[in-house]
């Protein structure tokens, strides 16, 4: 199918205003839904080609039968005889429909509102009959006992009286304020959107975090994913420009999963309020509405009713999709947010990977605990046998052909017998602890919290990594009618609540069963800087991410502990770093800069200053102090400082194992400018800022597109 850009769209080409021989053109109509919020009504149009679909089916006179249209992208199905508009995929209030053609604008919000498709017919024909005979300043009485005076094409007014009628039983008259009368949409200045790409390339699910609101504006996750959904489409047209001219790709779909409602449904708030005390009402009802979520999952009880509620409505959404989307052929992904992207992860630790891929991880699981001749040294090393290192180097031996080893090999290789009783002993109990554990169902799905930890058992002495599902709370974790290909984690606590479980180091050899893709996104970092010394009259600048989110958790230095190195600062989506980030880093090399020609400055004259003044002597010396200036030169200068040419957020590759198939896991977002000058102030702001984040869903849609050989128009500097 033809992939269509989310542009804004023009108003319709027929104008509704008559023309210069006074001839009478019929209105354009458009197409509005009214949606309820906090007791305020707020129109809006329908995208144009919903609304012309909409316009087609009751041209065919389909609105005398109950037809469905859906409308937004499939999310929206409108009733045409009912005049209602119906959310497929989630619970929402059922939206009034209106065919509209004259407006009139609000008291409060200065918006256009449309009148009744009834009442707009009576307007119409008046309208026609003043174009046609020329008769204006014609009054017409609204339903509700309202004025409306037509003074000529370009001026109508709307005029609504003070009270209904007078103690004579008079009629209404022109009271109050006038307000403004508008006939056809394009004279109301309605932003419509021009609708979205017909063709769905692939498929998110988004769990939500805790409590019923998702960001700063305490909106549901159905209105931020709507956000995140319109920025996907803005960032398609802005960096897949060329794929969707060539009708390569379409639009990725993202839905909202809610688990909140059915948690609180199980009547634990009535528990809750049984025993709260009446003190601080608001913060104590706010805290048994978000916080305890928290507490709810780390439950047995609960956490099979969130697991059960996450793994169902994700299916149930799939299905549905499928139902609805029959030639779907993409792929399916899954983000969490906070407490949601712990949940998928559970759920993704848990999932039964098909019989081929359990035999290819349990190879790579045995040649991980194998490993290679560094291992052997490691064993040897444990044992007390590192004067036999050069033994197994000069057979080649590595850990998997050591595991192979007999008592005849090693007495071949000329191991003396309590060594080799040694080994042999070591070589079986490692198979026992694998055969222990291959056998136990624990391993395939969580262990309990009553099971005896792996740290003071043989098991535990011997194992250089601790299970990824140690620690989770004991339940049947569901299994997904899919394998998805990414999981996107935004603001994610999962490293903290790993290690709070007792995992102190993921195996670099681990990947998740079914799931190949793994990101871990947190939002944003303040970048400061530092000097250090690094070489001989050279200095290294650090960059020294400070995160903000105060939710959010690393997940690569649990699988690389011993090394230092900062998360990958995701690039702007307009392809540079902010100004503000680039100011301070030019200002910080400038200051080192300046700050090193003025220690050489003060050198130079220093030793011009103590250098002995005699001619005998300086032109005997003259060689050697060339050859100590020089050997000062190559010495390690603790107070020169040189920054280097440009900061690089990688220096070089790191192996961070295959949780995400080898790539990188950990990604920061950049900061705002108003967010470096109080990093404590904008703490709550950071971690509930990702649904209106261009660069994160840049990196989801480039991350996705990438798994279908489709690249960004222009890469991005500094991305992977």
């Amino acid at each position: 199918m033809a992939a269509r850009e989310p542009q804004q769209a023009q108003p319709p080409s027929g104008s509704a205003e008559p023309d210069a021989a006074g001839g009478y053109e019929a209105v354009a109509p458009h197409w509005f839904y009214c949606k309820v919020t906090d007791g305020r009504e707020r129109w809006s149009p329908f995208s144009a080609q919903d609304s012309a679909r909409l316009e087609e089916a009751h041209g065919a006179g389909k609105d005398k039968e109950d037809v469905v249209v859906p409308t937004s992208g499939g999310r929206y199905d409108v009733h045409l005889k009912q005049r209602q508009r119906v959310a497929v995929y989630w619970e929402e209030e059922v939206a009034e429909v209106r065919r509209c053609t004259w407006f009139y604008k609000g008291d409060k919000d200065n918006k256009y509102i449309p009148y009744s498709e009834t009442f707009s017919e009576e307007l119409e024909e008046a309208y026609m009959t003043a174009v046609t005979q020329d008769e204006w300043k014609k009054k017409l009485e609204s339903p509700s006992r309202e004025i409306i005076i037509l003074h000529n094409p370009k001026l109508m007014v709307h005029y609504h009286p003070a009270a209904t009628s007078d103690d004579w039983g008079s009629t209404p008259t022109e009271q109050g304020r006038p307000r403004t009368v508008k006939r056809g949409v394009e004279n109301i200045a309605a932003e419509i959107p021009n609708g979205e790409p017909l063709q769905i390339d692939h498929l998110v699910f988004v769990v939500h975090g805790i409590g019923p609101a998702c960001d700063i504006r305490f909106r549901s996750i159905v209105q931020c994913v709507n956000d995140f959904r319109s920025v996907s489409l803005s960032m398609l047209q802005a960096h897949f420009k060329r794929a969707q001219e060539q009708q390569h790709i379409g639009r990725v779909e993202f839905l909202p999963v809610n688990w909140h409602s059915s948690l609180h449904s199980t009547g634990v708030d009535v528990d809750l309020e049984r025993i709260t005390l009446p003190s601080i009402n608001r913060l104590r009802h706010f805290i048994n509405d978000t916080i305890l979520d928290v507490f709810f999952y780390n439950s047995s009880t609960y956490c099979q009713t969130i697991v059960d509620t996450v793994a169902s409505e994700m299916n149930r959404l799939y299905q549905l999709f499928l139902q609805r989307n029959p030639l779907f052929k993409g792929g399916v992904s899954i983000a969490g947010h906070s407490l949601g992207s712990l949940i998928l992860f559970d759920l993704l630790t848990n999932q039964k990977a098909a019989p081929e891929e359990e035999e290819h991880q349990e190879g790579v699981r045995t040649a991980a605990s194998s490993g290679g001749a560094e291992d052997v040294k490691e064993i040897l090393k444990e044992l007390e046998l590192w004067e036999y290192c050069e033994v197994f180097e000069k057979e080649r031996m590595d850990g998997q052909a050591l595991f192979l080893c007999t008592e005849a090999n090693l007495k071949e290789m000329g191991i003396p017998l309590g060594p080799r009783m040694k080994i042999l002993h070591y070589i079986s109990s490692k198979r026992e602890t694998q055969n222990r554990s291959s056998a136990a169902p624990q391993h395939k799905e969580c262990r309990s919290p009553a099971q005896p930890s792996p740290a003071h058992t043989d098991e535990g002495r011997n194992c250089q990594y601790r299970d990824i599902g140690l620690g989770q709370v004991s339940a049947n974790y569901p299994q997904l009618n899919y394998k998805p290909t990414i999981f996107f984690a935004f603001g994610s606590p999962i490293g903290m609540f790993l290690t709070v479980r007792g995992v102190k180091r993921i195996n670099p050899n681990y990947s998740l069963p079914t799931c190949k893709g793994f990101f871990n996104i947190f939002h944003p970092v303040g970048i400061r800087t530092r000097a250090r010394q690094w070489q001989a009259r050279a200095a290294r600048l650090t960059v020294l991410l400070v995160q903000f989110d105060p939710v959010a958790y690393r997940i690569e230095p649990m699988i690389v502990p011993d090394v230092e190195f900062e998360p990958m600062l995701l690039p702007h989506h307009k392809g540079r770093k902010r100004m503000h980030l680039e100011l301070k880093e030019g200002l910080t090399r400038m200051s080192v800069d300046l700050k090193n020609n003025l220690l050489g400055s003060l050198r130079v004259a220093w030793q011009s200053f103590t250098r002995t003044p005699l001619p005998a002597l300086e032109a005997a010396s003259t060689e050697g102090e060339a050859e100590a200036e020089a050997s000062t030169e190559k010495q390690p200068d603790t107070k020169a400082e040189e920054p280097p040419p440009a900061v690089k957020e990688e220096a070089s590759p790191i192996n961070v194992g295959r949780l995400n198939g080898g790539n990188r896991i950990d990604y920061v977002l950049q900061e705002k400018p108003i967010e470096s000058f109080n990093e404590y102030l904008f703490a709550l702001q950071g971690h509930l800022c990702y649904w209106e984040s261009e660069d994160t869903v840049l990196l989801v849609l480039k991350e996705i597109y990438q798994t279908q050989g489709i690249t960004l128009d222009q890469p991005l500097p500094g991305s992977q």
